[in-house]
């Protein structure tokens, strides 16, 4: 019988999700939750896993394409004995819901989300799928990777033109049919991304690097060593030069790959994180009356405490910087002006004002702006914050923040700094009343005791929503968070009424 897979609905009542690739094809034999692609919603990468074990029927979209919540993924040919998914986990019939599963890890500090519909079934009749919450599902029942259908070997001759390329679409450069493995090759999104930009088949360095991981080591190497149409007389490519072919010496970056070279103007459509990014910009920007205040401070005995905690052994595994002060220094400070720590309801006419600090950390990725949330920072000691922080960043640099990791924030946290840029007048995530931007920390001429010396100086720029904070307030609380950092020992005199340790 054909079963039919909807796409589930992927938490934060997200309507829709852009498919970033498929991991199979039709006429691809899969098991019961192996991924079978890979989605892009306003928020995060998720991996779509299978909710059936048989053979894949038809894809009802295409790379690139947008597909809405509940509307048809992928059909499965499933034999007449098959199970749903709920009957082969709890040996019972179909119409008995699955139990939840955990999301199973991955490498890094990623995290593999499980995707399933409950509503499918494998009965006689087939019913339609209601979209349901990612993270329920069935248990799966094999931990092997989607299997091609063998095809006279364990092997086949692959070209452009095959089912790989369509499961697989990185773009490839190449002189003929290869000898390669039907199991698609294993590799990180960051790294999907750098070979699609190079121009690199994944699955032909794979074949290179048999049983491994590819890496972009891996992927560089690769290109590095491809040679380039022009070399080779006949040699077919399916992309415009990538990066890697513009002469070293060129003072200029080459033009994108993707953007003709007689273009004007290159057309890109609103979705996914940008298109989140602006409708929450847009939203706050033209509902909260914004202001901005400055300072700027000697930081010196908060740099020479970060290089003492570097050489303690008691500390190894354990990456403090200034931000992760900064951080601890705003949860104390927070104590102290609650006015920035509350929301403004204007529906139900109310200011609500949290006793607990749900701190987001803006995140700068390859797919925008993010800013996933640390909770309940104000009972984290600073070992654990900037623990807390670091894999925070990696997971969004990897694109695997869940969605609901993004949201629920009371104040965050903007680190200009690492770009060079001293301060700015960041916008408040909406629901927020304030957001602080951390400067970059420089060598700088300052009065210290009465003499001038060179000093590490950084600024601070505090935005705030003044229906809710007042100026004498945001003043408060910047001197506050600046006192910790000019003296880090300062950080004992303030009272910590849910507990926790400052270190």
């Amino acid at each position: 019988m054909i079963a039919e897979f909807r796409l589930p609905d992927l938490g934060e009542g997200l309507p829709e999700a852009e498919i970033v690739q498929w991991h199979v094809a039709e006429g691809d034999e899969v098991t019961l939750n192996q991924t079978i692609a890979e989605v892009e919603t306003a928020k995060a990468i998720v991996e779509i896993p299978s909710p059936y074990a048989g053979t894949v029927q038809g894809l009802h979209a295409a790379a690139g394409d947008v597909v809405a919540v509940g509307s048809p993924l992928v059909s499965f040919a499933v034999g007449a004995d098959a199970e749903s998914p709920a009957a082969v986990e709890t040996g019972s019939p179909a119409s008995r819901p699955a139990e939840v599963v955990a999301d199973t890890p991955v490498s890094g500090a990623s995290e593999r989300r499980v995707a399933d519909d409950l509503g499918a079934t494998a009965r006689g009749e087939s019913e339609k799928a209601t979209p349901n919450l990612v993270g329920y599902g069935a248990a799966p029942s094999s931990g092997s990777r989607p299997r091609r259908r063998a095809r006279g070997g364990a092997t086949a001759v692959l070209d452009g033109d095959t089912a790989v390329r369509e499961a697989a679409p990185h773009d490839v450069l190449r002189t003929g049919p290869i000898d390669l493995p039907l199991e698609r090759p294993r590799s990180t999104p960051p790294v999907r991304k750098l070979a699609k930009d190079l121009g690199v088949d994944l699955v032909v360095v794979a074949a290179a690097h048999p049983g491994e991981t590819v890496t972009r080591a891996h992927v560089e190497e690769f290109a590095a060593r491809t040679p380039t149409e022009a070399q080779v007389p006949g040699m077919v490519t399916d992309t415009l030069p990538s990066a890697s072919t513009v002469p070293p010496a060129s003072p200029f970056a080459p033009a994108r790959a993707d953007r003709p070279s007689d273009a004007r103007v290159t057309r890109t459509p609103i979705r996914g994180v940008r298109k989140h990014t602006a409708a929450a910009m847009v939203q706050s920007a033209f509902t909260a009356p914004h202001a901005t205040t400055f300072l700027t401070l000697d930081v010196t005995a908060t740099t020479e405490l970060l290089a003492s905690l570097k050489t303690d052994r008691a500390l190894d595994g354990h990456r403090i910087g200034v931000l992760a002060i900064v951080a601890q220094a705003v949860c104390l400070a927070l104590g102290r002006t609650p006015a920035l720590n509350a929301r403004w309801d204007e529906t139900a006419g109310e200011i609500i004002e949290h006793h607990y600090v749900n701190l987001g950390i803006a995140a700068a990725t390859e797919r925008g702006l993010v800013v996933p949330v640390i909770p309940d920072a104000d009972t984290l000691g600073l070992i654990d914050l900037a623990d807390a922080i670091a894999e925070l960043a990696a997971t969004a640099r990897a694109g695997r923040t869940a969605p609901a990791a993004m949201t629920g924030g009371t104040f965050s946290i903007t680190n200009v700094g690492v770009f060079g840029v001293d301060a700015g007048t960041p916008i408040l995530n909406p629901g927020e009343a304030g957001i602080l931007a951390v400067g970059a920390v420089r060598r700088t001429p300052w009065e210290h005791h009465g003499e001038i010396a060179l000093r590490d100086v950084l600024t601070l720029s505090l935005s705030f929503d003044h229906r809710l904070v007042d100026g004498a307030e945001a003043a408060r609380f910047l001197a506050d968070v600046a006192g910790v950092l000019r003296e880090p020992g300062r950080a004992m005199l303030f009272p910590r009424p849910r507990g926790g340790d400052f270190l």
